[in-house]
């Protein structure tokens, strides 16, 4: 993990994590077996509704390393919640890949011609997002520093 983290610098991770999440946000209304895009469907907008919460810990964790801060109480709720949604990362690249499989089960059928292209790179860009997001929480421990428990009202002013 030391080399893949000296490979990508913090920089690196967030926009790679950016670029990827508003990639596969406008891919998530995309059809693989009919080749068009569904804006109708509600089924869609999970993952963009739920990379918000993603976007919000990277312009955090980008805050915090600018200015040289520490972890507070609302970062850590937000890397929670964070971890449920990898869940949802990793059930949708599980979905993919069960596409893409599935595709012998509809050789008597046309499928479009760029079923593979778009599958493999929905695919490839789910699993990039999954390394970005482990990244991203090592980059957070290491770079911010750990979530301080005990000490959790320090900063809090009693008489304000």
């Amino acid at each position: 993990m030391k080399y893949v983290l000296q490979l990508f610098p913090w920089k690196w991770v967030l926009r790679l994590s950016i670029i990827t999440l508003l990639l596969l946000g406008i891919l998530s209304f995309y059809g693989l077996y009919t080749d068009k895009f569904y804006f109708f469907k509600p089924d869609n907008y999970i993952f963009p509704l739920l990379s918000i919460i993603h976007f919000t810990f990277l312009y955090v964790m980008w805050f915090k390393i600018k200015e040289n801060d520490l972890s507070d109480p609302p970062m850590r709720t937000l890397e929670y919640s964070l971890y449920v949604i990898v869940l949802v990362y990793l059930y949708k690249f599980f979905e993919t890949v069960q596409i893409l499989i599935s595709y012998n089960e509809y050789e008597n059928h046309v499928l479009p011609s760029s079923f593979f292209p778009i599958a493999i790179l929905i695919m490839s860009l789910q699993l990039l997002l999954l390394v970005l997001t482990l990244m991203t929480f090592k980059y957070r421990k290491v770079v911010i520093g750990q979530y301080i428990f005990d000490d959790m009202n320090q900063h809090v002013d009693s008489w304000k």
